[in-house]
Order: structure tokens, then sequence, then C-alpha cells
């Protein structure tokens, strides 16, 4: 069982920088899509940035801003927020799906609340 646990989360201020964490349980990055995703409040969960073997994705409301990567050795995903918009908002959760049958593991999430 795949276990994700994600940190970093916090408050600041309009156009400001922070870092999240996503530590996973055992090395999955082979054989695993890994992803970040967040809700603001009234709203539905909505896919931000992917990454699998060196390729990134990014959601059109997060290109340019936000950089998702990895560190192997760490088991650790991470997605870098610059340029903070009160709009960024919202519950930060953690995602693998593993490429060969689709099975997905969730973080239970970390808050970022970006003052105006």
């Amino acid at each position: 069982q795949v276990q994700l646990v994600e940190s970093g989360g916090g408050l600041v201020q309009n156009g400001g920088s922070l870092r999240l964490s996503c530590a996973a349980s055992e090395n999955i990055f082979s054989i695993y899509v890994m992803g970040w995703y967040r809700q603001a409040p009234g709203k539905q969960r909505e896919w931000a940035a992917s990454i699998s073997s060196g390729t990134t994705n990014y959601a059109n409301s997060v290109r340019g801003r936000f950089t998702i990567s990895r560190d192997t050795a760490k088991n650790t995903v991470y997605l870098q927020m610059n340029s903070l918009k009160p709009e960024d908002t919202a519950v930060y959760y953690c995602k693998a799906r593993q490429i060969m049958n689709g099975a997905e593991y969730w973080g239970q999430g970390t808050q970022v609340t970006v003052s105006s």
C-alpha cells in the first residue's frame, strides 16, 4: 500500500512563494505518474500539475508560476509555487497513479492560503 504525506502548506502574502513536498512510502516513480491537485472552498478538485519520467504538464491556471519536480533518492515530489495569488488558496493534494492498472493513491492534503 502506497502512502503519501504532504507538507509545506501555510499562509503567504500575495506574490509570495511556497514549496510543497509529497513524501512517498516507497520508491514508486518508475511505475507511477505523480501529480498535484487542489480544491478551493465551494469548488471541485482540479488538476494542477503532473510528472512522469521527466515529463511535466501544467494546468493553464498555474503554468509559468508553478514547477513540479521529484527527487528519486528521497522518494519525494515537490511543487514550487511562485507569484502566488489569492485565487491559489486551496487544499493541495498529492496523487500517485500506477501506470499499469490505474490504481490511485492520495495524500491527506495541505492547506495553502494566499492573503491579499
